[in-house]
């Protein structure tokens, strides 16, 4: 299995995606729940920031997390320093552990990355034991980034092959309302719910917005792999979006995420 999304080092990514997923882990959590003395799951962890929000949790007993990635697993791994933690290379569409090993498996911001999100469902729901918790949140890249929809949007404007790049980045699979929840209930979870968790991304000027996009990090990072003139282009037009008229500086963009819970039967 392969994932969609594109990492060339855990540095571009952290400034990208990973300050942002650090504010709405601890949402996720309070909505996927813990009890003491649990062994969690965490599914797709990138650099840690659903793992090391979990640790901090002192009564839960284990947590192993895997990633797709070699470089999230390796940044993941110099930052971690707590033994019930452990980190390791692994698919979410086929998980090398046994059934029934956890009392929840968790995914922060990943099920829109695999391309067979039903089977990473799957797989979740059997690695928890019955009456556990399978639960996951991906972004609403269509109604709900608008940070995001400003960049890709002043793109589509610029050129068709902006155009498709917004038709994948806001159809990705698991974003649509109700989506993952069907998903949930078609792979056999009981008592599934559906809710909206919200963050605000704070940049402190348009570079601190476009340096990782820039870089090419990301799913909109991989539209970057054009001419020096058409890159100018882009990043002149997205400029002129995120300053609005005015100069350039602070900005915070309202965000918000799908995050879906479901019991093992």
């Amino acid at each position: 299995m392969t994932s969609t999304f594109t990492v060339h080092a855990a540095s571009g990514y952290e400034q990208l995606m990973g300050r942002w997923s650090r504010r709405l882990a601890p949402k996720f959590i309070d909505f996927a729940g813990l009890a003491g003395g649990e062994k969690i799951l965490d599914v797709g962890c990138g650099t840690g920031s659903l793992t090391f929000e979990l640790a901090k949790s002192a009564d839960l007993a284990e947590i192993q997390a895997i990633d797709f990635s070699p470089v999230f697993v390796e940044a993941a791994k110099e930052k971690n320093s707590d033994p019930r933690v452990t980190i390791s290379q692994a698919d979410a569409t086929a998980l090398p552990f046994a059934d029934n090993a956890f009392d929840r498996a968790l995914a922060l911001l990943v099920l829109h990355f695999v391309p067979e999100a039903g089977k990473a469902v799957a797989e979740m729901r059997r690695v928890v034991r019955p009456g556990g918790v399978v639960a996951a949140v991906v972004w609403d890249h269509y109604g709900g980034m608008t940070g995001m929809r400003m960049m890709i949007d002043t793109v589509a404007a610029l050129s068709e092959s902006g155009r498709q790049m917004r038709s994948r980045y806001c159809f990705q699979p698991m974003m649509q309302p109700g989506e993952m929840k069907r998903t949930f209930v078609e792979q056999g979870l009981a008592d599934v719910s559906e809710v909206e968790l919200m963050i605000r991304m704070d940049y402190q000027n348009f570079d601190d917005f476009w340096a990782p996009i820039g870089a090419g990090e990301g799913p909109l990072g991989r539209y970057m792999t054009l001419d020096a003139t058409e890159r100018d282009r882009i990043e002149a037009a997205v400029r002129d979006a995120y300053q609005a008229g005015r100069p350039d500086g602070p900005r915070s963009f309202a965000n918000v995420a799908w995050a879906c819970r479901g019991i093992a039967p």
